[in-house]
Order: structure tokens, then C-alpha cells, then sequence
């Protein structure tokens, strides 16, 4: 439900005069988010701008990925981090996955030795989580304390724009353990306000999760069968 939906209730209930209350908490809804619509194909990097600067100043947003809707926060801000992890009401013993721009800065956030990165250039941008050793740069709020880090650079322009300068979470826009809703309209009847911003590009193309591969150990592992998984069964045959 966007902000004009909303405006439509609060001009209906506002003719019924014992409904001020509930009229001031939709009042209060619209004022503390914002829907943004965008265009997947095409997307305005000035909306996309607002979006990463409300990143840097500590917000959180909700953001198109090459799957479903994710959970994004600036890594660096552990106060951001926290919310995100209170928002999906998931424990902080579970670590959290990021979305980087480039695959040149993988080497920001994770070390990795010559073949895993050729994999990785092999495989990204794409709708793949890479397990990699993080690196001191990763705090463990992120990790669950683990030495290792969940990365990801979607095939998306929106994705590669938001962490231009540094890199977001990357977690399914859900409560943790149910379904990931596929439209913006049901996120934001399940978040709210809770979260700031919500970058709404329509409904996915790809509405399976990201296939997980562990580069840790060689030959890499498997960890989820996900998206464009014969592309990486591909290149471990």
C-alpha cells in the first residue's frame, strides 16, 4: 500500500468524527515512511540517491534485489544493523548477509585467495550468497561472532547503486522464519513504519532465494539450492 492508499483512508475516516484517533496513527504511518516507486529497467539514480543517503544517516530501507525484497542498513552503523535484526525479529546469534556493488570489493570485506575469486568473478553480479573469511572490517554484530561472511552483488542496478560507497545488509524482507512477501504493498502492511524507506520496483522477476556457496574450503560447497543453480554446478563439475 503506497502513500496515496493511505491518504484515501484518512479522507474516509476522517468523516466520522470518533475515529480521530485512528485517523492521527495513519497520519503518523505516512509521516514516518516513504514509499518510492521506481523502475527496475530504467531507475532514477536521484531516488535511488535520497534512498543511500538515508543509509548513510543510520535508516533503514527496504530494496529490489535479482530475487526477492531485501533488508538494508549500513553495515558500518551498528545501531542500523540492530534495528534490522529487531525488525525481522531475528535473534542476533544468526548472522546477517551484505550486498557489495563491485566484485572488486570483495576484497573490502572478505579474504579470499585466486580461485575463489575466480569463481566469483565467474558467478557475479548474480542471484548467488558467497560464504567467504571475512576480514577486520566486519564486525562480528554481522557475523554471529562466526569468521565468516555472507556476501552478495545482485544483478541489479538499484543494488549496485545503494552500495556505491559502502555496503548494505542483504536479508530477506520477512519476519525471520516465514515467507518473503512478494510485493511492497504486503511489506508495508507487515513492517510499517518500522522501516524508513520502501524502494518499490513492482513484483519480483525471480522468486527463488539465492543459491548459497561456500568458498571457504576448496572444492567450494553447496549450502542452498536457490536461483541459476546449474550455472554454479556448471563451473564445480
Amino acid at each position: 500500500m503506497d502513500s496515496n492508499d493511505y491518504d484515501v483512508q484518512v479522507k474516509k475516516i476522517a468523516s466520522h468524527e470518533p475515529h480521530k484517533e485512528i485517523i492521527n496513527k495513519l497520519a503518523l504511518i505516512i509521516d514516518s515512511m516513504k514509499i518510492i516507486k521506481i523502475n527496475p529497467e530504467q531507475p532514477d539514480n536521484i531516488e535511488i540517491t535520497k534512498a543511500r543517503e538515508a543509509l548513510r544517516e543510520g535508516k533503514v530501507i527496504v530494496y529490489p534485489t535479482d530475487t526477492l525484497y531485501g533488508i538494508g542498513a549500513n553495515i558500518f552503523n551498528e545501531e542500523a544493523v540492530k534495528r534490522v535484526y529487531r525488525i525481522k525479529k531475528r535473534s542476533e546469534d544468526r548472522p546477517l548477509s551484505i550486498c557489495l556493488s563491485r566484485v572488486m570489493d570483495l576484497e573490502r570485506v572478505a579474504d579470499l585467495d585466486d580461485k575463489s575469486l575466480q569463481l566469483a568473478i565467474k558467478l557475479l553480479p548474480g542471484p548467488y550468497t558467497l560464504i567467504l573469511k571475512k576480514n577486520k572490517q566486519i564486525s562480528n554484530l554481522i557475523t554471529a561472532g562466526s569468521d565468516k561472511i555472507g556476501v552478495r552483488i545482485p544483478d541489479n542496478s538499484i543494488c549496485r547503486v545503494l552500495t556505491m560507497e559502502f555496503p548494505i545488509t542483504t536479508t530477506s524482507a520477512n519476519l525471520s522464519g516465514e515467507e518473503t512477501p512478494c510485493s511492497v504493498e504486503e511489506l508495508t502492511e507487515q513492517f510499517k513504519d518500522e522501516v524508513d524507506i520502501y524502494l518499490d520496483a513492482g513484483d519480483p522477476s525471480q522468486l527463488s532465494p539465492s543459491t548459497v556457496l561456500d568458498l571457504t574450503s576448496w572444492p567450494p560447497k553447496i549450502l542452498r539450492r536457490g536461483a541459476w543453480i546449474e550455472k554454479v554446478q556448471k563451473y564445480l563439475d
